[in-house]
């Protein structure tokens, strides 16, 4: 079973919006998308788990994937199909 894809956001984020975009046309299900940007402490979540303060950050099941270069990296070497169904990289 594919794993929830969980975004840390802000509003306005061009990042935010290219990597929800990409995450759209590959069918991949809601996106569980939390936005920093109204809740301080999920920020400090954010950063806690991750290790980084920008956005988005993204996780397909628990497995950190990083930001939007991250995920279109994983696009190009064609790993995110197999991540979005679940499989291992």
């Amino acid at each position: 079973m594919p794993g929830t894809i969980r975004m840390y956001a802000t509003s306005g984020c061009p990042y935010c919006v290219r990597a929800e975009a990409l995450l759209n046309r590959k069918g991949a299900g809601p996106i569980d998308k939390i936005r920093v940007d109204l809740d301080p402490a999920r920020r400090e979540e954010m950063m806690r788990i991750t290790g980084r303060r920008t956005v988005p950050q993204i996780f397909i099941g628990e497995l950190h994937i990083g930001g939007c270069d991250d995920l279109h990296a994983l696009e190009r070497e064609g790993k995110l199909d197999s991540l979005l169904a679940g499989e291992q990289a």
